[in-house]
Parts: structure tokens; sequence; C-alpha cells
């Protein structure tokens, strides 16, 4: 083969090359093109799908919004912080709660991202004879929340205090001097108030707020009731029973149902509000009963060695005693290491009867109560954790026997670092079972928080606040 026909052949075969590598490339690009479509259709696929879910009711809302609003956030920069105050003026001790929302990128729901707990004793109610004290206890609380919420947001962020059974139960004239005392503290915030910031809260409302936030907190509203939870809330002047209402026996009682809007729609609630039914008011009955304006009182339900303990009740200071003479005793055996001796203890029958009467003047069971899943806060939580039920740091769950065999227990000893937690635990027994009609298999959710959050009617005011979702 001449030379020059080699050489032609040659450079055909050299040019011909650029041309595979250039058609490969192409294909390389086209089969990006093809993965990148795809990908973009999965993703619009599964937000498609989520926002279908979340829209059906299939998985509790929050689920979907927080996924949702984290996209929103990531991709589009999109957060909209919005934040409350509520103040607690309880009968044992003042709380504040700095609530952190940021609004939902559908739908405009509420979704909550912390908050400042603070807690000061004693109580907005002992300072009935010297309102300018209380007040400044409310003002320590309210430099806190300052403290938690970014300043270029004090003007938007609205703050209230709602009093609660001890302001109830105090004459009109101190109540009413307590509550204008903290309005002028109110009114130097620089917070968001009006002129109805500070006010006595209604039972009723109270025991709503606390439902909506055990609910709230549990992801519970999906717009079915049966989803929901009851929430049985001990404090110290009053206690209130909550539930969504679904049976006859409860819509029937219509004073006591109420139509609350929640984030799953609106539905009948049921709820009571026992004033004298909490756990402080209740120790004060029974210490004080036949004896008249007597600061000296004598217990059957306070352990004999019991002499002159001091109960602080509503600005009045109590010297409590257990019997004195003819009480009961028990024998404890003695063993290689310990001698058996004699002790003094409380009847736990003759006490159960006293409370029994008490609280069958004040309360009749709620039909419904039983059949639903009961969680029980506040002062149920703290007795039960203190004679060691349940874990402090995660709380749990009892039978309403248990309150009952440790209340038995705690009875027949002798116990001074403890004087009245036989009386406590005997009256929580008493009032769940024959206040509320809870069998003593009935099971009890006990929390102090859920998912890091307290458990407060603070968070259901704090949303009303921000939502009005009902209508005060």
């Amino acid at each position: 083969m001449p030379n020059a026909e080699l050489r032609k052949r040659k450079n055909k075969q050299h040019n011909d090359r650029p041309n595979k590598v250039s058609t490969k490339k192409r294909k390389d690009k086209t089969v990006s093109g093809i993965h990148t479509s795809l990908l973009c259709l999965i993703l619009s696929a599964s937000i498609f799908t989520l926002f279908i879910i979340l829209y059906t009711d299939q998985i509790p809302w929050l689920i979907g919004h927080r996924a949702i609003d984290t996209i929103a956030k990531r991709v589009l920069g999109y957060h909209k912080p919005v934040y409350a105050v509520v103040v607690d003026a309880g009968s044992t001790g003042s709380r504040v709660l700095a609530y952190t929302f940021h609004e939902s990128y559908f739908g405009n729901h509420l979704m909550l991202d912390k908050e400042l707990f603070e807690y000061l004793k004693p109580g907005l109610s002992s300072f009935a004879k010297e309102p300018k004290k209380g007040a400044a206890t409310i003002e320590t609380l309210l430099e806190k929340a300052k403290n938690e919420i970014p300043q270029e947001y004090w003007s938007k962020t609205p703050v209230v205090l709602r009093a609660t059974a001890g302001l109830r139960m105090l004459p009109s004239e101190q109540s009413e001097k307590l509550l204008q005392t903290v309005k002028g503290v109110f009114k130097k915030s620089p917070f968001l108030t009006n002129d109805n910031a500070v006010e006595i809260m209604d039972g009723t409302d109270e025991g709503i707020f606390s439902w909506f936030t055990v609910n709230f907190l549990l992801e519970r509203f999906n717009g079915d009731p049966a989803n929901t939870v009851a929430a049985l809330d001990l404090g110290g002047g009053s206690t209130q029973v909550t539930f969504a209402a679904m049976t006859p026996a409860s819509l029937k009682q219509k004073d006591s149902i109420q139509m609350v809007g929640s984030p799953g729609g609106q539905m009948p609630v049921y709820t009571n509000s026992f004033a004298g039914l909490g756990l402080m008011a209740a120790r004060h009955s029974v210490i004080t009963l036949n004896q008249g304006d007597a600061i000296n009182v004598t217990s059957e339900c306070v352990n004999p060695i019991i002499k002159n303990k001091k109960f602080l009740y509503h600005g009045t200071e109590y010297f409590v005693s257990g019997l004195q003479e003819n009480f009961p005793t028990s024998n404890v055996k003695g063993n290689s290491i310990k001698v058996g001796e004699t002790i003094p203890i409380v009847n736990f029958q003759d006490c159960s009867k006293i409370l029994s009467d008490y609280v069958r003047s004040k309360a009749s069971p709620p039909e419904e109560l039983p059949l639903k899943t009961i969680f029980a806060f506040s002062y149920y939580f703290d007795r039960a954790t203190e004679v060691g039920l349940i874990e402090e740091t995660s709380g749990g769950n009892v039978l309403l026997r248990d309150f009952k065999n440790v209340a038995e227990k705690t009875c027949h000893e002798a116990n001074v670092e403890q004087p009245f937690m036989c009386l406590d635990l005997t009256f929580i027994w008493v009032l769940l079972n024959e206040g509320f009609g809870l069998k003593e298999t009935s099971k009890i959710f006990l929390h102090k928080k859920i998912n890091g959050h307290e458990i407060s009617w603070a968070l259901g005011a704090a949303y009303d606040l921000l939502r009005g979702e009902k209508k005060i």
C-alpha cells in the first residue's frame, strides 16, 4: 500500500476519535439530566404525599407541620417566631412561663419550640395583707421573662397574669387590692398588656387550658375527640377534671360542657372545677375539723409523734398535732439487728372516713371519666414521686390501688420528715376513687413534663392568648 494512502487512513481514524468521546459526553449529560428529573419527581411526590397525609389526618397534625416547617426554614429561610408570657399566680406559689412558638408554614398554626419556667414561693394570696410585697414577686418573675425573649419582640409579646383558687377564696377587698397593685407592675412592663391582663381565672378555664396543654404536647389533636386524653389537675385550692365529652351522660350536663377550639377543630369538652378539693384546702379542712377558729389543732390523720407542726394557709399559721391520747399503735417485730417496738400510727380507716365525708360533700363522679386514658399532674405527680411510686425525671403510670397501698403503708409509719404525707396520700386515694369514680385497677399516667415541656394550664392560656381558640 502506498505511503500516501496509509497516512490518509491513519488520519481518518485519528479524526474519528473525538467524535466518539463527544458522543459519550452527550450520553452522560442525558443520563444525569434524567437522574435529576427523577430526583425532583420523587421529592415532589414525597411532599405531595406528606400534604395528603397531613390534611387527611392520618398522622398527628404537629408531625406533618414540623416536617414542612423544617423544609421551609432550610430551603426558603422562612421562620416566624411568636412569643407569649403567662404568670400563674397559684395558691402555693407564682410561676412565670415565657413561651417561644413559631408560626407553621401552612395553616397559621402555632408550633411550640421552648419555654422558660421559673417559680417563687409563697403564692400571691399569702400577701393579702402586704400587696406591695406580693407585687414585687411578680415583678421579679417578669424580669426573668425579659431575659428569655429578644428585646425587639418585647412590645409585640402579650403578657397576662391569671390567679387561681388562692385568690378566689380571699375576701374580695383583699384580692382586688392585690390585683390592682400587680396591674401597676404590668403597666411598667415593656410587654404588651391591656386592661384584662391581670385577672382571677375561672376554674372552668383552668381545667380547659390544662386539658389543651396535655393533648397539645401529646400531639393528640387530629380531629377525633376519641384520640384525646382526660386531664386531672390537683392544685392547692381546687382540682379540675376535663375530657372530651362523647357519651350522652356527659353531653346532657350542659352546665359543664364547653365548645373548645383546637388545632384539630372544635369539640365538646366536659370540665368541672371543684373548689375546696385542692390538696392544701382539703388538708386545712381536715386538720381544723370541729375545732372552730383555733390555730392549735389536732387531727386523727396526723401521726401522734407530730406536735405543733406549722402549717401556713392563706396567711394564717396553724400548729398541728396528732392525737395525744387514746391513739392507735402498731407492734414492730425485732430482729438480730433491731429491737422490737410499739409505735404510734394513724388509723387509715378512720382517716379515710373523715376524708370520704369531706370529698362526697363536694364532688360527684363523672360517669365517662373511667372510660378515658387519664393523665394526672401537679400534686398528684409530686406526692407520687415523693413516696417512690414513679421516677421524678421520667414520670410513669400507676394503678389507683397503688395510691391506696402506699397511703396505708405511710399511715402506719412514724415520720416527722413528712408529717402530712399520710393525710395527703389518703386524700388522693379517696378523691380519685369516691370523688371521681375511678376503680382500683384504673391506670393513671403521672408526668410533670411531656417531650421536655412543662404540663401547665399556662400553655393553653398562651395559645388562646395568641390565637383565641376559645372565647373567654
